[in-house]
């Protein structure tokens, strides 16, 4: 008979023992008497490279410790060597059937080439650096679908399937079923872990386990822990007989348990209130704790209790027998009224297993009278009860350790037949008996908290900035990633007459959370339906490509799919633009940024200019737009000249050009007599988006588009326009107006979006700001208080977001919710998508991804990040353009000057050849990400970690003209880059506040509200102080539930208002 323990944890998970290495572990397992035990955490790769140092093959799938790291201990047998199997723990964080699923999952396997390949397929999905049990945004499913496919021996066990937090049927993030957590593949588990809060009766209530074997493991974090739950096992000595007795139950003998009542979550309570209640107790308390008035925190046996199908006592006929220990060590210090870690019981102990047998065999097959003999009356008749099930339970609840009771305090007072116990421990009698008579269960260290000598605040410290009870309503849209409101849009009074008007001129003044894409796309809808126009003669122009593809599949759900409204034309000025100059026969490449950033620098360096070539492209668009140049880096005109010769001569478009160029064509028409007639049917109403944001040339493009219109719909809110550096002015509407004397002006004004308080504090924010009062009145509940945090440095910073995020989703480890991140059970739990951090510029979000990372949270940047112009990546970007547009000779010459610094001649032309001859075949039939990947292993990249970024990116995209595509026209609100090589819809977004325009989040992190960030001051300290204002304005009013906003240095002047 074979005792296994299989789920444990080395050094490298969260919050273990230092001794958890190999060596440690085995000689554990020999005081215990273990003869299997898993190594834990194969996914580490600095775990495995320690295994793979100091194990040798044994039996075929088995390890054990080389005889140079074995321990040695004159207390422990030496002839005894355990066993190692290759085992680890994933976490699953995810969203399935529109709820948060957090799900751990054991793995076995059968040896450490098999956990190499598996673990580099998980480092794929996420972080597995950081944490021995990582933290994986994965469907269980797709976890057992990999592991199969990679490892057909693997054995994938649900872990602990009840805790509450953290288990397939855990009362707060689990299912109900296995078949709900893993669908068809369900016929593909045969075990599942029972957990220390239970125990086999417990679990033989539920029919939906029937067939399954029940296992027993200790989780351990440290080697003393080793062996608190484990499995009876008649086997051969190997993994196959391990993976039969788990798989089919043909050799699992039974197992041996913790008492259920002994596990922190046995019973429902509320630990800070000191109240353990039974399930029965929490339904007549209506599940409401009547201390404090908050939710009960659920336990295993109510669990349990709501997913029975059978009376209690149900034992079904191939019942497994168990048997329900102690630890030694807590027996001898019950039975002497010591703690267990005391040096006196632990020396007690060693006596014992160095005379007797290891701990296993004293608690179960040892004769009491051997026992009685050694250790005297107490102890052996400890053993005696513990054998025969005679103990008083006290149970365990909401996080914390259950009591066993071996002894009555009155009992201990006759000491006569201890021996002399007492005098080897050194101690007096008097002083044992004070803690006498219960059995002491240590906890489990939990997660730490953050020290204030860094500079770090616990979220229990930050500032509010009013007060009154959280709302309770459910978070019922949880995709983040765009401001989306029900298709079937009833429309409020407001919004109807928007959408009806028939007036040929319409500006619509949205403030935030007012419905305004939904006003946009019902206004589209009316136009199609009521007044039966034709999809071919509207045009929507948006400032983001998402924008438009919203309209567009909102439009499909809501109509249908049909021919007709594919028709539609919606897209960005510049998406349009491109489109009508190829109508028009016009051949040219279009070069954007990282294209051109070459061609800056030429000009740069031939006129002695400093500064950086953003700064010069931007002057360049100034003036192209018809603006005012910055006066302290403005361009000389020979310069600007120089510049435009080159695009010329490349036969090259920037993004300027293509609105200039259309509207040239554009006047040209108007102003042939002939062509006024010619009409652009496509332009016969006209909607424009975000209006407030555009720029001059962008106006006079709208006012020709307009001599072709019957209608002209414009919605936007001035309070939002924050692209005054690109030209744009809040004063827009008042123009149109000027210029359209027959405008109907409509206000929006009801928010859907955001908490009372929430647009409470923006509307006194931007009511700083010159013009007339606003009007926005919030429809939901007064909500949450909005939190200022002081952080002590950017660190801190990044560490109380990420810490924040933690307690948001309710902890991401088991640790968590011993800090108090999942006690707040009456909050509703975020899902990492609800979340949204938010910053001034993108040198803000470095820390924030390394702490993001650290802690395993799943997050996407967005955003045009400024590794995008690093010479790596824009030559790399340009070779592919290249082989997608043979005509393009600019990407062309752009990739071999980045890429192979060398200039374009025969040499290169072979080099070029080379490379397009190998590359240019996978373009259709390999995605981006891993096209990108064969070609940074090529080009020596791999170490780049810009490339690294640019990889991450292409993974959102389908092939590399998708890819390249989004590159060139997407905005800031348009790119996305994953935190690692896979995506998850379930990630936190990072981004800048000019990129979440348009966006909405349940919860809003808003960093850096200091000054010199928010607002941004230039070098000589002056700034756009309205601007600014708006900026903080449009981060406030993402939030729909929650808002913390955090500053580092001097507050901001803006927090004061």
């Amino acid at each position: 008979m074979y005792l296994s323990d299989l789920h444990i944890h080395s050094r490298f998970s969260r919050a273990t023992s230092k001794e958890g290495d190999p060596e440690h572990l085995e000689l554990m397992a020999r005081k215990k008497g273990l003869h299997i035990i898993g190594t834990g955490d194969f996914t580490h790769p600095a775990w495995r490279e320690e295994l793979k140092e100091k194990l040798t093959p044994a039996e075929d799938g088995l390890y054990k410790l080389k005889e140079e790291y074995r321990i040695q201990d004159p207390a422990v047998p030496d002839f005894m060597e355990p066993r190692f199997a290759v085992t680890g723990e994933i976490s699953s964080i995810y969203k399935k059937n529109g709820k948060v699923r957090k799900v751990h999952s054991l793995l076995l396997l059968p040896g450490l080439e098999e956990a190499e390949l598996l673990s580099r397929k998980l480092e794929t999905i996420g972080n597995i650096h950081s944490d021995g049990r990582p933290i994986l945004g994965l469907d269980c499913k797709d976890l057992l679908e990999i592991m199969l496919e990679l490892v057909p021996h693997g054995i994938f066990v649900p872990a602990h399937i009840w805790t509450p937090h953290f288990a397939m049927f855990g009362a707060f993030s689990g299912f109900d079923s296995v078949e709900e957590c893993f669908g068809d593949l369900k016929d593909h588990i045969h075990a599942v872990e029972t957990g220390l809060s239970s125990d086999p009766p417990m679990n033989w209530r539920v029919s939906d386990l029937d067939g399954l074997q029940l296992i027993s493991n200790s989780d351990a974090h440290s080697p003393a822990k080793l062996g608190r739950e484990a499995n009876l096992m008649e086997i051969e000595m190997s993994y196959a007989g391990l993976e039969k007795a788990i798989q089919t139950g043909d050799g699992l003998a039974g197992t041996i348990e913790f008492f259920p009542e002994e596990g922190k979550y046995h019973y429902d309570g509320h630990r800070k209130c000191h109240m353990c209640l039974s399930p029965a107790q929490t339904k007549a308390y209506g599940g409401i704790c009547p201390v404090c008035g908050k939710k009960i925190t659920i336990g295993v046996e109510h669990r349990v209790e709501a997913l029975a199908d059978r009376p209690a006592g149900y034992v079904p006929e191939n019942a497994k027998p168990f048997e329900s220990l102690v630890p030694l060590p807590e027996l001898i210090g019950a039975a002497t009224g010591r703690s267990a870690a005391s040096a006196g019981v632990q020396r007690e102990y060693e006596k014992l297993i160095g005379s007797l047998a290891p701990e296993f065999e004293i608690l179960r097959k040892v004769p009491i009278e051997d026992i009685r003999a050694k250790a005297g009356y107490f102890i052996a008749e400890g053993i005696q009860r513990l054998r025969e099930g005679k103990v008083e339970r006290h149970p365990g609840f909401d996080g914390e350790y259950g009591t066993i009771q071996l002894f009555k305090p009155y009992e201990l007072e006759d000491t006569e037949g201890q021996l002399n116990f007492f005098e080897n421990l050194g101690l007096k009698i008097a002083e044992t008996l004070e803690a006498a008579g219960t059995l002491e269960i240590q906890k489990e260290t939990a997660g730490l908290k953050q020290s204030e000598e860094n500079g770090t605040r616990q979220p229990e410290a930050a500032k509010n900035v009013s007060g009154a009870e959280r709302e309770k309503a459910e978070i019922q849209n949880t995709q983040t990633q765009r401001a989306s409101h029900p298709m079937e849009l009833q429309l409020n009074e407001k919004q109807k007459e928007a959408v009806e008007a028939l007036d040929p001129a319409v500006a619509v003044i949205a403030g935030p959370g007012t419905g305004k894409t939904g006003t946009l796309v019902s206004r589209i809808r009316y136009l199609i339906e009521r007044r039966k126009v034709k999809p071919s003669e509207i045009t929507a122009v948006t400032f983001t490509n998402k924008a438009a593809l919203e309209i567009k599949e909102r439009l499909k759900i809501q109509l249908g799919q049909s021919r007709s409204l594919r028709q539609l034309q919606a897209g960005t000025f510049h998406s349009i633009c491109l489109e009508f100059l190829q109508s028009q026969g016009r051949t040219f490449t279009l070069a954007d940024q990282m294209q051109t950033a070459d061609l800056a620098k030429k000009v740069m360096k031939a006129y002695g200019m400093k500064g950086s070539v953003s700064q010069f492209l931007n002057q360049v668009s100034l003036r192209k737009t018809g603006q005012d140049a910055d006066r302290h880096t403005f361009i000389p005109e020979g310069a600007f000249a120089d510049y435009e010769a080159m695009l010329k001569e490349k036969n090259a478009l920037d993004f300027d050009d293509l609105l200039l160029e259309t509207l040239g064509i554009l006047t040209e028409k108007a102003e042939v007599k002939a062509d006024k007639k010619a009409e652009l049917p496509a332009f016969h109403y006209l909607l424009i988006d975000e209006f407030q944001d555009i720029n001059p040339l962008q106006y006079q493009l709208i006012r020709q588009w307009s001599r072709y219109a019957r209608e002209i719909f414009v919605i936007g809110d001035p309070d939002q326009a924050i692209y005054g550096f690109r030209g744009s002015d809040a004063a827009c509407f008042e123009k149109l107006k000027q210029d359209e004397p027959r405008l109907k002006t409509i206000r929006l004004t009801e928010n859907y979006r955001s908490s009372g308080r929430i647009v409470k504090t923006a509307l006194r924010l931007i009511s700083h700001n010159p013009g007339e009062a606003r009007q926005l009145q919030a429809l939901g509940e007064e909500g949450e208080k909005i939190r200022l945090v002081y952080c002590g440095s950017e660190l801190s910073e990044a560490i109380f977001a990420a810490k924040e995020i933690n307690r948001q989703v309710g902890g991401i480890d088991m640790l968590d919710t011993e800090t108090g991140f999942a006690k707040e059970t009456e909050r509703k739990q975020k899902s990492f998508s609800d979340i949204g951090i938010l910053y001034r510029t993108h040198a803000q979000e470095k820390l924030l991804e390394k702490c993001l990372r650290q802690e395993g949270i799943p997050y996407v940047v967005a955003g045009r990040e400024e590794f995008l112009l690093e010479p790596k990546v824009r030559g790399t970007v340009c070779f592919f353009r290249s082989l997608l547009d043979e005509e393009d000779l600019l990407s062309r010459q752009t990739a071999l000057q980045l890429l192979w610094d060398l200039p374009e001649n025969q040499l290169t032309a072979e080099i070029y050849d080379t490379m397009k001859e190998k590359y240019q075949p996978m373009l259709k039939r390999t995605r981006p990400a891993k096209l990108l990947d064969t070609w940074c292993a090529d080009m020596n990249l791999k170490e780049n970690r810009s490339m690294e970024n640019l990889s991450h990116m292409a993974v959102l995209s389908k092939n590399m003209k998708e890819f390249l595509d989004s590159l060139s026209l997407g905005t800031e609100g348009d790119l996305y880059r994953c935190g690692g090589k896979s995506y998850t819809a379930d990630a936190v977004t990072l981004m800048t506040l000019h990129g979440a325009k348009g966006l909405e989040f349940p919860f809003v992190i808003l960093c850096g509200a200091e000054e010199g960030t928010l607002p941004l001051e230039a070098k000589d300290g002056t700034c756009e102080e309205e601007e600014e204002r708006r900026l903080f304005f449009v981060g406030i009013t993402r939030a729909k539930e929650e808002l913390v906003i955090t500053w580092r240095k001097e507050p901001s002047r803006f927090l004061e208002e």
